[in-house]
């Protein structure tokens, strides 16, 4: 076929709808994707993230997060370290019995924590039987089994007189104490790369207490002295965060899990 006027005006038009269709085409993809996730079929890690928090205590936003997203109600994250918590487990070790029960009638999987808090005897006591010594588990953050007990109030009172009997419900590692020097030697910030995010920041917030964080954590761990400048971070209790320190102050710090896994040396 010749090439002319007409039918370069053609072959234009034609391409035009066809390059209109196209566009078309991914404008409708991306409005058929736009709730799709990096993460997907995954659910979204921010949204997992907010129904831990609330589940501390937002009894209403739980409940609304519930309705639009059913499966949350068995969401759990690692806060870091291995500080593994589900939505259960954070209403469970703060006590918030209406929010455990809401958790309980949409699926969440029962727990000895969640029994223990919600004051079911006979539950905790089968449990014990079936796996003795599980009285000396510790839950999210470190937190005992009797601490769950406390914070069930009245309706836990039984589960936490029997679980005194058994003397050992509240017992975790054997920690040291943390004077202020350790605290002013340990404090600063320490890198292991390149990227800003390469690094460990080591702050006191309260005397005696040192925390870790790494830029992308939702907060800072709280750290548990074991002595001679180790420790563990809260929710973790087999890593192992140690210092090495010179002249009264510390010059790097290791994370060891149990092997090492990253050794910082101090920058600031």
């Amino acid at each position: 076929m010749a090439d002319t006027p007409e039918r370069r005006t053609f072959l234009g038009i034609a391409m035009t709808g066809v390059a209109g269709a196209a566009l078309g085409l991914r404008r409708a993809e991306r409005r058929a994707v736009a709730g799709i996730t990096p993460g997907f079929p995954r659910q979204e890690a921010e949204m997992v993230e907010e129904m831990l928090k609330v589940s501390h205590g937002g009894f209403a936003r739980v409940k609304q997060l519930l309705d639009a997203h059913p499966a949350l109600a068995k969401a759990a994250i690692d806060w870091g370290f291995g500080d593994w918590e589900d939505a259960l487990g954070a209403a469970s070790h703060v006590g918030r019995a209406d929010i455990a029960e809401l958790l309980l009638a949409r699926g969440a999987r029962p727990t000895l924590f969640s029994a223990t808090m919600l004051g079911q005897l006979d539950t905790v006591k089968a449990i014990i039987a079936a796996a003795p010594g599980s009285q000396r588990i510790l839950g999210p953050h470190s937190l005992t089994l009797l601490h769950h007990a406390r914070v069930g109030g009245e309706r836990a009172r039984g589960v936490r007189q029997f679980l005194e009997q058994l003397g050992d419900a509240d017992a975790g590692p054997p920690l040291a104490p943390v004077d202020a020097g350790a605290v002013s030697a340990c404090v600063g910030t320490y890198t292991f790369g390149t990227s800003p995010n390469d690094r460990l920041d080591i702050t006191s917030s309260q005397p005696g207490a040192l925390s870790i964080f790494r830029p992308g954590l939702p907060f800072p761990r709280d750290l548990r002295h074991l002595g001679d400048f180790t420790f563990f971070p809260i929710g973790a209790e087999a890593v192992r965060i140690r210092f090495t320190v010179a002249g009264g102050r510390a010059t790097a710090v290791s994370v060891l899990d149990p092997d090492l896994v990253v050794t910082a040396t101090r920058s600031v």
